[in-house]
């Protein structure tokens, strides 16, 4: 077979594919490519997870002609960020020590612990949503009450959360946004990663009292630094997670192309192609980077939002304009940047409208003033943020 350098399958019936589905071929070839020792449950090598994600750089891998396999295959990078993270995360699951990434909104944890989840063990699915409403039975378990009624605690009447069920089965729990979980709440978690087993007291004196955690579990938990509601963790449950930071996209190139990229997906789902022109792109990405760090590239000074200025913010904002390009023809998408970025910066503080107002004022203005064309237009539209 040819060379293949992703590993993307045909268009799906879903709006959203897990890692594990979509990347199959690329998991698949690397189990087979890299037979060294795996940790105990394990799919992959953890060498095998790093190249999973970081991808394997300009290096075509080979393997020996299987059936449904490619013969050389080229992983692509799936998440933009420094290797040496991605290799701590792994070395943290290797060690069944459970892992936090943490960061602001829209840094891509959940995607990292996504693919965490679908390169070690095969499945992202065994995930809890964590909101001001997760109970323990989210972390624990829950009844069957038609069952309980008729038959009594029994261990059919049993439902395992997909924290247990990772347990029993020795495979990776996720926890998304952690901090929205009320810290009782939390603190379930404490004695699952210390002491590795739930009790059932309803089921006391039986076989079933007790669910040991087999040989490969461990939990990844994502969490906000700067999100309201958020729910302090306790000393304890800190102390049973290593803590790794997500941090945004340094790189502007990297992280135009990861607009473009996630951008284009989006718009092909909604089943039309990306026709967003590149420097419009880059403009785009320039401002969500200025208002971001507080600083441009040209040193002027930025008033930061309130609003978290993410890479994901900027991907929505991309998709919109392409789908405004390909179904409303006529419109130049230059045109519907402002609205877009007045929407985004009002979702937490009106006083963010008067800090764009001065971004226009500022970097948008002097970029004009110095003959470029692209922002001479976007200045010429300050007044539709008005």
């Amino acid at each position: 077979m040819n060379s293949m350098t992703l590993t993307d399958e045909a268009t799906p019936a879903t709006q959203v594919v897990s890692a594990e589905q979509r990347y199959a071929t690329e998991l698949a070839f690397l189990a087979a490519h890299d037979d060294g020792p795996r940790p105990p449950g394990w799919l992959l090598t953890p060498r095998a997870v790093v190249t999973f994600i970081c991808g394997s750089g300009d290096e075509t891998l080979s393997l020996p002609a299987r059936d449904g396999l490619p013969s050389r295959l080229r992983v692509a990078p799936k998440f933009v960020g420094e290797r040496a993270l991605v290799e701590r995360c792994v070395v943290t699951l290797a060690g069944e020590r459970g892992l936090l990434l943490v960061g602001e909104p829209g840094t891509a944890k959940s995607m990292l612990s996504e693919l965490l989840a679908a390169a070690v063990c095969g499945t992202s699915a065994l995930t809890v949503q964590g909101t001001a409403g997760t109970t323990e039975d989210a972390f624990r378990y829950g009844w069957n009450y038609a069952l309980l009624l008729a038959q009594g605690p029994s261990r059919g009447a049993l439902v395992d959360s997909p924290v247990l069920t990772a347990m029993r089965s020795g495979r990776v729990a996720r926890v998304e946004e952690i901090t929205r979980c009320l810290p009782e709440v939390q603190d379930a978690l404490v004695s699952i990663l210390s002491d590795r087993r739930v009790s059932v007291p309803e089921l006391a004196g039986t076989d079933d009292a007790q669910a040991a955690a087999v040989p490969g579990f461990t939990v990844i938990a994502t969490a906000n630094l700067r999100d309201r509601g958020v729910s302090e963790m306790s000393a304890a449950l800190k102390r049973r997670f290593n803590f790794e930071t997500v941090d945004p996209i340094s790189d502007a190139e990297a992280e135009t192309s990861l607009v473009r990229r996630q951008a284009t997906a989006v718009v092909q789902r909604a089943g039309a192609g990306f026709a967003v022109d590149d420097a419009v792109l880059e403009a785009l990405v320039t401002v969500f980077r200025d208002l971001r760090t507080g600083r441009s590239d040209e040193g002027w000074d930025v008033e930061r939002p309130g609003t978290v200025m993410s890479t994901a913010e900027a991907v929505q904002v991309a998709a919109s304009l392409g789908v405004a390009a390909a179904y409303l023809p006529g419109s130049d998408v230059l045109d519907l940047v402002p609205g877009h970025l007045l929407g985004v910066v009002r979702k937490d503080d009106p006083a963010d409208h008067g800090r764009l107002l001065g971004y226009w004022d500022g970097p948008v203005r002097r970029r004009a003033e110095d003959g470029s064309a692209m922002w001479r237009r976007l200045w010429d539209l300050r007044e539709t943020l008005r």
